[in-house]
């Protein structure tokens, strides 16, 4: 007889980024954990078993550790189809609940990595990216695994559009009319990328559209070089530097230091390289209705953002739109029975 989690897949939204792994799911959780890992074990034990920060897995043959370590960089090329990226993705399905279950996924690329600047399709990245998510992966616990049955991907961005105008009702699920048949641009500020879409009628405006390689990894190298400089380190960990992100306090030999100069002046670097590639793609946004912000570098930089466009918007819980966008582009846009 054949098990119910394989007849009654789950649909999810998987917003796999460089920074964070963020979760749609159809009973409206959304999860969120940092896309952090290590190739080997992670060499701790923690007193209190129930405790346990980090996991590990295995994917052709290689173990990684994920959860509260130091992990290796992500922002490199070839981070989406590897077994970092799928570690880190089996980790966020455990983390929802998703043990033994069979999953059906939508995740993104940056718009430059799933487009060629002419509109067509890098058909070999898309198919890595889509394949690699459906290799095994295998928790070193008593886990079972969460299986990845159907996988599509489409363009980061372009998600938060589906999220911005597919909406769903009580009573069943339509399209805002206004927002489908105006044109709109989304900027998504990411961990790596900061990505731009224009859609127009339901086409996407290519010569508007692209991928600047600029996020918020940007703020936390830059803070990292700082406190090096500052205190003369010769390294920092990764989770130290991103508590300084955050919380705009160093704690170095037991001691507190106020970094509070650092971060914003790391911000504004990286805002005004934002700022000058969103001028160049979208001018002043004359003809455009509206210009939506999603993405968790939003969350992030809100402050310094707010003013660019007299007709921008900030989606509710931008770092979140993506996923919700790719759980409602599963749901109801694609057919996953034609997927294998």
């Amino acid at each position: 007889m054949a098990d119910a989690s394989s007849i009654n897949p789950i649909p999810v939204g998987l917003d796999d980024g460089y920074a964070f792994t963020k979760i749609a799911l159809p009973d409206g959780r959304l999860l969120a954990i940092p896309s952090r890992a290590r190739v080997g074990q992670s060499g701790v034990t923690w007193i209190h078993e129930a405790e346990q920060r980090i996991s590990e897995y295995e994917t052709e043959d290689t173990v990684y550790s994920v959860g509260a370590l130091d992990g290796a960089p992500t922002h490199f090329e070839g981070y989406p189809w590897s077994g970092l990226n799928r570690a880190v993705v089996q980790h966020a399905l455990q983390q929802a609940g998703l043990s033994g279950k069979s999953v059906h996924a939508v995740s993104g690329l940056p718009v430059s990595t799933f487009y060629r600047k002419s509109g067509e399709h890098r058909q070999e990245t898309i198919a890595r990216k889509r394949d690699s998510l459906k290799q095994a992966v295998r928790p070193l616990s008593n886990a079972l695994p969460a299986g990845i049955a159907f996988h599509e991907v489409i363009p980061e961005a372009l998600a938060a559009w589906y999220d911005y105008v597919i909406v769903e009702l009580e009573d069943g699920v339509t399209l805002d009319a206004d927002r489908v048949s105006v044109p709109v641009a989304i900027v998504d500020i990411g961990g790596r990328t900061t990505d731009y879409v224009v859609v127009k009628d339901q086409g996407i405006l290519h010569a508007s559209s692209g991928s600047l390689q600029c996020g918020m990894l940007n703020v936390k190298q830059s803070v990292a070089d700082g406190i090096q400089e500052r205190f003369d380190l010769e390294s920092l960990s990764e989770q130290l530097v991103s508590q300084a992100v955050e919380h705009k306090i160093v704690r170095l030999q037991g001691k507190e230091h106020d970094v509070a100069a650092l971060v914003e002046a790391a911000k504004r670097e990286v805002v005004e390289r934002i700022h000058d590639e969103t001028r160049r793609q979208l001018g002043l946004g004359i003809e455009l209705d509206s210009v939506l912000f999603v993405g968790g570098g939003t969350v992030a930089l809100s402050k310094h953002i707010a003013n660019w466009f007299p007709h921008q918007a900030i989606a509710e819980h931008p770092a979140f739109a993506n996923a919700r966008g790719m759980l409602k582009y599963l749901r109801y846009v694609c057919e996953a029975s034609d997927a294998a």
